[in-house]
């Protein structure tokens, strides 16, 4: 049986981590026994990607098709999985439940009932199936992303949102302490692959009829489900970041 790290001695690492580098966090959460696996959406992930892959450990990469993404997205995924010759495990939503939502309210209930239902379904459960299958993920999560949500993330911690009864699981967040210019500096350094949406405007991007450009000078979550708080943004795939 897999032995996780207990709640201090994540804590421990946090604090001991919480001032090293994004290629020491990812050699640190390659290391973890167990099952661990990249989150990869967005251009973070793909910086991950790349700093997984100078490492030399095995690692896994899965992604979430929510059926609504854009079609350069999924170019996107495409090229990255052809980039770095990977494998990358796609999460689908539970087709029931999606002929359900759409039957009942519609393709588009996310304008008037919010996000949360629709992201539920298409992101949040495929989330949970799959993170049920493992000891630990590493997502590309930063502070400066959603100043009303993630300003405080640790580089490690133990994520209360997906563990069970019975296990619990770690996320790692490598770029915590980065900003967007890092991350950018990076691409542009490494020559790696990137969502061609950025270069129409798009910072944070989601599914397609969630997702917008930004103009200048606005935050880059603005772009996302711009009719709601602004303060507030977030899908439930991190929803421990956000406060009660």
């Amino acid at each position: 049986m897999t032995i996780i790290p207990s709640i201090n001695i994540v804590d421990a690492l946090a604090s001991e981590y919480a001032d090293k580098s994004p290629n020491e966090i990812m050699a640190l959460a390659l290391s973890q026994e167990g099952e661990i696996a990249i989150s990869f959406s967005g251009a973070e992930d793909v910086v991950l990607i790349d700093m997984a892959s100078h490492l030399g450990k095995p690692f896994r990469v899965f992604s979430l098709d929510t059926g609504r993404l854009h079609a350069e997205t999924y170019q996107f995924i495409e090229t990255v999985r052809k980039h770095y010759n990977i494998d990358i495990e796609i999460c689908f939503p539970e087709t029931e439940a999606v002929q359900k939502l759409v039957s009942q309210k519609g393709f588009f209930s996310f304008y008037q009932d919010d996000h949360k239902e629709c992201c539920g379904i298409r992101k949040v459960q495929p989330l949970r199936k799959k993170l049920a299958t493992l000891d630990g993920w590493i997502t590309g999560q930063r502070k400066d992303q959603s100043p009303g949500t993630r300003h405080e993330i640790p580089v490690v911690q133990a994520d209360v949102g997906f563990s069970g009864p019975s296990k619990q699981l770690i996320k790692y967040n490598p770029l915590a302490n980065w900003s967007s210019a890092d991350v950018w500096n990076y691409i542009r350094l490494m020559e790696i692959p990137y969502n061609p949406l950025h270069e129409r405007g798009f910072i944070s991007i989601g599914c397609e009829p969630c997702t917008r450009p930004v103009l200048p000078n606005q935050h880059e979550r603005d772009g996302r489900w711009w009719w709601e708080d602004a303060t507030h943004k977030e899908c439930g795939l991190h929803a421990g970041n956000l406060k009660k």
